[in-house]
């Protein structure tokens, strides 16, 4: 019984680190551009969009989907840089090991 407890009480340490790595996550920026730096994305670590920049020189009326091009290829890549970063975080926290499942956030 005594290591049942002992299980339990690593669980119980490992929910508390989870908690407190999603909160140093959120208050992490990654950044990406797309188009030479036309358009930049800010997220949190956490993958959540916080801001959008765009040049005004790749503003153009007749071009809008360049555009929205320009800003998918920002949004997706700082997405990807945000879940590296959690990845990063989660290795810290269990020491490198693999373990099979996803991040909560």
């Amino acid at each position: 019984m005594a290591d049942f407890m002992k299980i339990l009480q690593q669980a119980q340490q490992m929910q508390g680190r989870l908690k407190e790595m999603e909160q140093e996550l959120q208050n992490q920026t990654v950044s990406a551009t797309a188009g030479g730096g036309m358009v930049t994305v800010d997220a949190d670590g956490k993958g959540q969009i916080k801001q959008v920049k765009i040049d005004a020189s790749v503003v153009n009326p007749a071009d809008v989907e360049m555009l929205e091009d320009l800003v998918l290829v920002a949004v997706t890549e700082a997405q990807k840089k945000a879940a590296e970063l959690a990845q990063r975080e989660m290795g810290k926290l269990t020491g490198g090991m693999g373990l099979p499942f996803q991040l909560p956030f």
